[in-house]
């Protein structure tokens, strides 16, 4: 009883001291601020976005608000199956300047945490080791309805649901072209900043699975939805 007190008493506190948040905490440690695609990547901002899942309308609020800003280019898309259906999906055509190697279909919260991922990690990071602007990005896709490694039966791969894409490589604007099945580990600048971008990953999504994983993993990066912090 005493514990449910304190616990109820926490929360009027916090609720009363609300303008005080908001006037003075940044927008990624404020608990009372809706997410933006240009909040920093803190233990806050990765709560607000695993509770996206459960708040649709507030998850393509972000979205449409990305795309008023030009930071990512997307549609409502109609998809799946009858044995895969796909909910609030939308059809990501590009994240600002950056290019895809094809338009895919993502659920909200992926298309919001790869759009995060994007202009926050990828793209600075690119200007910043390898001194020149990333212009696009290849993938193998998002959505397919099948279960985890294409096994007979076992759970379904968050592929089943679009809440995971598989990144194949990057394209750079003097032409560089950097794929995961040959840059992972060389030459040194281009690893460094593979592994860079990789480790990173995770804090925008649930999962990061890459090279050190597992062979199925050796060409690409598969960035998931599921999960908390799992990089490897």
């Amino acid at each position: 009883m005493k514990l449910l007190f304190s616990l109820i008493l926490l929360v009027l506190l916090a609720w009363g001291m609300k303008p005080w948040f908001t006037t003075h905490l940044p927008a990624g440690w404020n608990p009372f601020t809706p997410l933006a695609l240009s909040d920093p990547p803190t233990w806050l901002t990765r709560y607000k976005l695993k509770q996206l899942a459960s708040e649709p309308d507030v998850c393509m609020s972000v979205l449409q608000q990305g795309q008023r800003e030009g930071l990512i280019r997307f549609r409502s898309a109609q998809g799946g199956s009858v044995a895969c259906p796909l909910a609030d999906a939308v059809r990501i055509e590009r994240f600002g300047r950056v290019s895809l190697s094809s338009s895919f279909l993502a659920s909200c919260p992926l298309a919001v945490s790869s759009a995060m991922f994007v202009h926050q990690q990828a793209v600075p990071s690119a200007s910043n080791m390898l001194r020149t602007p990333l212009t696009r990005i290849d993938h193998m896709g998002s959505f397919a309805c099948r279960n985890i490694y294409h096994r007979a039966e076992g759970r379904r791969s968050e592929h089943a649901t679009a809440d995971a894409w598989d990144i194949s490589g990057f394209r750079f604007a003097n032409g560089t072209v950097l794929t995961v099945q040959n840059n992972w580990a060389r030459p040194a600048e281009a690893a460094a900043w593979m592994q860079h971008v990789f480790n990173r990953a995770c804090d925008y999504y649930g999962n990061a699975l890459g090279p050190n994983y597992n062979a199925a993993h050796a060409n690409h990066f598969h960035m998931g939805m599921r999960g908390f912090n799992l990089c490897r």
